[in-house]
């Protein structure tokens, strides 16, 4: 992230370098998991294996935005929230779990999801809209949206594309993907629960990608206290192929068998 000079962990050059993991923290680059409450505020530091919020500190981080409202949030103390959710294990390795943050991240592209979300809900047949990242091998992930219309209202995917292609003014950020869906999950107050529309577009994308290298298997997703989601891959017809394509995504996944 620019914020903290663009790099904080990496694998080593000349050590272990363990597939999956972000890798070490670099020299002079302070770097830990903490749990913060659903107000962002600073509960304790993670226990190892446990999963947290990634920050970071040292000469690196810049000191803050010119817009003192973007500084809201972003720090804890001196330590910079970097909004990447991540578990530390007992060698000091990172590994990445998910996001805190809404961010949809296109090739190192950030996206705010709300760029999406006023668009889209400014067609009159649109009731809710959530734009989330969906997996990609490519670019890491790519923006798409979730739908629920008004009642007594009739439109189709084509023409809520077309819409979202004409009034979105970022070009990366017009959604790869939409889906009209019959009720938005929302959590106990009423917002809406993102994390379930997550694991409905890595379902959707991982057996997409499966089917159309030839293969077949179910693939379900499951939320991992480790791993944060953990892809389930049920009936594969040929595991080593399937490892093949699935090996492209940065996801964590297992056979049902295993």
């Amino acid at each position: 992230m620019t914020e903290a000079t663009c790099i904080s962990a990496i694998n080593p050059e000349h050590g272990e370098r363990r597939v999956g993991s972000i890798g070490l923290r670099l020299p002079y680059q302070a770097m830990k998991c903490v749990l913060l409450d659903d107000e962002g505020r600073y509960q304790r530091d993670c226990e190892l294996e446990e999963q947290g919020v990634i920050v970071v500190k040292g000469p690196n981080v810049f000191s803050g935005y010119k817009d003192p409202r973007n500084n809201k949030g972003a720090f804890i103390d001196d330590w910079l929230i970097t909004g990447d959710l991540a578990r530390q294990d007992s060698e000091g390795y990172f590994w990445l779990t998910g996001r805190a943050k809404d961010l949809i991240i296109r090739g190192g592209h950030n996206i705010d999801p709300k760029v999406i979300e006023d668009v889209l809900s400014n067609h009159p047949a649109v009731e809710l809209v959530a734009a989330i990242g969906q997996p990609d091998a490519y670019a890491g992930e790519l923006p798409c949206a979730y739908i629920t219309l008004n009642k007594n209202t009739a439109v189709g995917v084509d023409e809520l594309m077309d819409y979202a292609r004409k009034n979105i003014p970022e070009r990366a950020a017009i959604p790869v993907s939409l889906e009209i869906i019959d009720a938005m999950p929302l959590t106990a107050v009423g917002k809406i629960f993102k994390p379930a529309l997550r694991k409905l577009s890595i379902e959707r994308v991982l057996a997409a990608a499966i089917q159309q290298a030839g293969y077949s298997a179910e693939v379900r997703v499951e939320s991992d206290e480790k791993l944060g989601v953990l892809a389930c891959i049920d009936k594969p017809s040929d595991k080593s192929g399937i490892k093949s394509v699935l090996d492209l995504f940065t996801l964590a996944y297992q056979y049902s068998d295993a």
